[in-house]
């Protein structure tokens, strides 16, 4: 688990594949949002905005009431209504008259050629044809929705390519985060029973290597029964020089007791760290400084609780930075016991 999750932290350090992720996921949102979640509402509008098959039903409509009511004022407001989609609607009627005859239909033409005091002709394509339904405003919102669609799908397409080649390219890499599992696998753990000591509440190795920029672990101190007691970790504390990896010259390792107000710390440096009072008058605030050596035991106590660290590992790396002043590797082994009443 905590192999997946430094890979995730690792991939969200590639700032290409976070736009990537972004671009996409802010297409999916808006396309969710967009069309389903809020569409746009129409209301109070006329019906040249409806599809065709619909304006050709309102013109039907329109005829219908007509020939029944014979208000020639409320025929031409709602064949007003209609817009530029009337004429179009009206010639299809012709040759698809519905409920109508085609009489009825004829007869409505007339009135709006005497009213209007002009041939009805079709306005919206060359020639005077009938729009089929591809070219009404309800087909062009799909074709959008469709194009949204498919951009989307294309994108996440790319995406999963991309991840692919991306994990396929780094099963074959060794990351920093993964080095130190692998490392922390294969150390055996202290029996301290051959020593004499009773087996402690919680037992951990945690490693850090060069180049783990994000080491941040935490561990929690459970009871057999379950019982929360508090939790201990290590991080980074303060690194020297510039520019990436990051070149830790001191760890903070930390015992946190659920009925403790105080959390313990001590900060573990560097030789060179140890050494620099510059360095030291930064980190004295933050705990007791020791001198990180090989084999070196480390003890944290709270008002219950105590928190042995052991030094299993520890290598310097090597190069333009002063000798022993940061890390390549440092391993730790840590044991919590309850603290003996005084």
């Amino acid at each position: 688990m905590e192999a997946i999750l430094a890979i995730v932290k690792n991939l969200l350090k590639n700032n290409r594949l976070v736009f990537v992720l972004g671009v996409i996921l802010g297409l999916a949102l808006g396309v969710t949002f967009a069309w389903g979640i809020w569409p746009v509402e129409v209301v109070d509008t006329t019906p040249d905005v409806l599809r065709f098959d619909l304006q050709q039903d309102y013109l039907r409509m329109t005829i219908d009431s007509y020939n029944k009511t014979n208000d020639v004022d409320a025929a031409m407001r709602r064949w007003d209504n209609l817009g530029a989609a009337a004429a179009p609607a009206y010639i299809s009627l012709q040759s698809d008259p519905g409920n109508l005859s085609a009489e009825d239909v004829q007869k409505f033409g007339v009135l709006v050629q005497a009213v209007k005091g002009a041939p009805i002709q079709n306005s919206q394509t060359p020639g005077g044809d009938t729009p089929t339904s591809g070219s009404t405003p309800s087909s062009v919102g799909r074709l959008v929705l469709y194009a949204a669609i498919a951009v989307v799908a294309i994108l996440l397409a790319f995406a999963a390519f991309y991840l692919f080649r991306l994990f396929r390219k780094g099963s074959g890499t060794v990351t920093p985060a993964m080095e130190a599992t692998k490392l922390n696998k294969s150390i055996e753990r202290t029996d301290y029973q051959q020593h004499g000591l009773e087996p402690p509440i919680t037992q951990s190795l945690t490693t850090y290597v060069y180049g783990y920029d994000l080491y941040d672990e935490s561990f929690s101190i459970d009871t057999q029964a379950g019982k929360y007691l508090g939790e201990f970790g290590v991080g980074i504390c303060e690194k020297i020089g510039v520019g990436e990896p990051k070149k830790v010259t001191a760890l903070e390792i930390w015992l946190f007791e659920e009925n403790d107000i105080k959390t313990a710390t001590k900060v573990l440096m560097s030789d060179h760290a140890f050494n620099n009072s510059e360095i030291r008058d930064r980190l004295e605030a933050k705990g007791e400084l020791v001198l990180l050596q090989p084999r070196e035991q480390i003890l944290l106590e709270t008002a219950n609780l105590q928190l042995l660290a052991t030094v299993v590992d520890l290598e310097y790396g090597m190069g333009s930075m002063p000798q022993n002043s940061y890390f390549q590797r440092v391993t730790l082994e840590f044991a919590v016991w309850p603290r003996a009443a005084k």
